[in-house]
Order: C-alpha cells, then sequence, then structure tokens
C-alpha cells in the first residue's frame, strides 16, 4: 500500500476525470438515465457549490481550503509512513477525490456530478473517494491511531 499510495492517487484521478469527461461529452445538463428506475439513474449536475451544494458563489473558499487540506494531507503522510495501511489508504483516497473535484473547479468553474439514487444528492467518483477515505481515516483514529503513538515514541526513546 505505502509503495503503490500516489499511483492509486492517479489513479483516482484518471477514472474520475475520464468519467467526468464522458458525462460532459454525451448528456446535456439537467439529462437523467434510469439504470434502475425510480432508484439509481445518472443525472448530469454541475455542482457549483460544495458538498451538497453548500458555499455555491464561494469559488475562493472551495478552491483555497482543500488545496490547504490536500497540503496537509501529504505532509501527514509522508511523516506517518511507518503507521497502519488504513492511514496511508485514508489519505490517499482523500488526496484523490479532492484532487479530482478541485481540477473540475479550477478549470469548469463547478464540479460534474452524475450518480443518482434518487433520495440522496448527485455525486461523482471522487465524491466517493473522499467519503470513503474519511470513514477509513475514522477507523484508524478510533482503532490504530494509539497504538502507533505509542509505538513511534517508543522508537525515539531509544
Amino acid at each position: 500500500m505505502k509503495k503503490f499510495r500516489y499511483l492509486l492517487v492517479a489513479g483516482i484521478i484518471i477514472s474520475d476525470q475520464f468519467l467526468k469527461y464522458l458525462i460532459r461529452d454525451v448528456m446535456y445538463v439537467g439529462q437523467t438515465v434510469p439504470v434502475i428506475k425510480d432508484l439509481f439513474h445518472i443525472t448530469y449536475v454541475q455542482n457549483r457549490g460544495g458538498a451538497f451544494s453548500i458555499l455555491a458563489g464561494q469559488g475562493m473558499v472551495l478552491v483555497v481550503i482543500p488545496l490547504a487540506a490536500m497540503a496537509f494531507a501529504i505532509w501527514y503522510m509522508e511523516k506517518h509512513m511507518d503507521s497502519h495501511w488504513s492511514l496511508i489508504l485514508s489519505l490517499s483516497l482523500i488526496l484523490g477525490g479532492g484532487t479530482g473535484n478541485l481540477i473540475d473547479r479550477l478549470i469548469l468553474g463547478y464540479v460534474t456530478d452524475m450518480f443518482d439514487f434518487r433520495i440522496f444528492p448527485v455525486f461523482n467518483i471522487a465524491d466517493i473517494c473522499i467519503c470513503t477515505g474519511a470513514g477509513f481515516l475514522i477507523l484508524y483514529t478510533m482503532i490504530y491511531y494509539d497504538r502507533d503513538t505509542r509505538r513511534s515514541s517508543a522508537g525515539d526513546q531509544a
């Protein structure tokens, strides 16, 4: 995992951007295609805000905060390479997803979303990776953080 962390980040960015390009190329904004009627659709949405479209119109905030968070994630990941694999996985997922959405925001001024479960806001691959990464980060913090911290401080004292 540790050896391939940036390959995972690149794979997330490439798959996210490719799918978003396809959606923008073959669909018009607001178009929806039922995959499973009334349950799951592919719907082309341009999200000009953050999660759930909050902070719409706050372009600078939606660029600066993710950039700062991603820089911190890279720094933290590199400083804690001896930590449990779940920390590296979580930060890699967050970095890949964050970069995918940031590319859209910087180039297009909005984020392309397409997965529509009808009872939840429309989302994309990057969003899935960010949320999954956050979930792994929570699990890491609850289960492995104390162990890694004790092991690290024991190594510092030796």
